[in-house]
């Protein structure tokens, strides 16, 4: 366990495809969808024996510091960092990377998100810890990049271009490009080729490594880790990083640095990991009835199949239905067709327009 090695675990997301039960004050990564705990929560105890709690950093919005506290209550409260506005992943990692700094210049730190199911833990520690290894001797980016099981059109993927180096039973690859969400066919095709990898979304680099990056690539990110460093610890923080957020326009890490940047490694990520998007992903962690349905709580099913209830508190009772989700939550329940889950963000975003819905979502 290094102290020059932390994680940055971004937790600001809205989840709105997983509303009812999550909401803009109470989203996915603080609700325990899986595993009986916060997925916020799991995400830490992913790090248990690889890095000391003191070196883990939560990067959410200012209004979610509270519930994100209370959902991880052994991270230190100075470790939980609130934007004042949200700027998307390169902003975040420009932050993480200040923070790191100001602690070990010559340090290394993991990207990792709040709501990513993450199996064979063993596998897991040592990818990130042979990750850690590469980053603090080479300048390198690291990416995992996670072996496809079926052609998902949910996920970027990653092209390789050859093995670059094996340390510790682990392959890591040259990369050729990024792409993003493909159609069915086109996934197919990339799961055919034995080339492509789905992107995860984690990282792991060297503070030196990923601030020369930014500056390059995006000199605002640049100047945002050099203003933000000058002032961890100190009380003129969360003013400095709003003058500084203020002027930053939303960009994504792949976009900002990692479709750019000609040093990118990619280790083959051969533990289980599902980015759990929407309500039926629920059905790959739980188990189901002879009929195919997943009941969750107080749920009671006549001549059903293929069904996703989430029903805690409050009896739920379905006759005749197929490959439906029905979820409820305090004062709103969602029916829809397990097809159509994706569109959950979409109604979301209608319920917001009317004020007498704004306690729901």
């Amino acid at each position: 366990m290094s102290d020059q090695n932390f994680a940055i675990i971004m937790a600001g997301g809205k989840g709105e495809r997983f509303w009812p039960q999550s909401t803009s004050k109470h989203p996915k990564q603080v609700l325990s969808l899986v595993g009986g705990k916060p997925l916020l929560q799991i995400a830490v105890d992913r790090l248990d024996g690889i890095l000391p709690v003191e070196n883990i950093y939560v990067i959410t919005s200012a209004d979610l510091v509270g519930p994100t506290q209370d959902a991880a209550p052994e991270i230190p409260k100075e470790n939980i960092i609130g934007e004042p506005v949200g700027r998307d992943t390169a902003a975040a990692v420009a932050l993480g990377a200040a923070i790191v700094n100001a602690r070990a210049p010559k340090g290394a730190f993991a990207v990792l998100t709040a709501d990513h199911i993450i199996g064979d833990l063993d596998q897991f520690q040592n990818t990130l810890a042979t990750s850690f290894e590469i980053a603090r001797s080479r300048d390198v980016l690291i990416t995992i990049g996670v072996t496809p099981t079926f052609p998902a059109t949910g996920y970027g993927y990653i092209e390789t271009d050859g093995c670059d180096t094996e340390k510790n039973g682990l392959s890591f690859f040259s990369t050729g490009r990024f792409v993003e969400k493909p159609d069915e066919q086109t996934a197919v095709d990339y799961i055919e080729s034995g080339v492509f990898y789905w992107n995860s979304g984690m990282f792991i680099w060297s503070v030196i490594a990923i601030s020369e990056a930014l500056t390059r690539y995006q000199p605002q990110l640049g100047a945002l880790i050099d203003a933000m460093s000058a002032v961890v610890g100190h009380d003129s923080f969360q003013s400095t990083l709003k003058t500084e957020y203020d002027k930053l326009e939303k960009i994504s890490i792949d976009y900002a640095v990692m479709e750019k940047a000609d040093n990118i490694l990619m280790v083959q990520g051969t533990f289980s990991w599902d980015d759990v998007g929407a309500w039926p992903a629920l059905a790959n962690h739980f188990d189901h009835d002879e009929h195919d349905n997943v009941l969750i709580g107080q749920c009671e099913t006549i001549d059903a199949t293929g069904n996703i209830v989430v029903s805690k508190g409050h009896l739920t009772a379905i006759i005749g239905v197929d490959d439906l989700v029905v979820v409820q939550a305090e004062g709103a329940t969602l029916v829809c067709h397990k097809s159509r889950a994706q569109d959950v963000k979409q109604m979301v975003q209608a319920l917001r327009k009317n004020p007498d819905y704004q306690n729901l979502v």
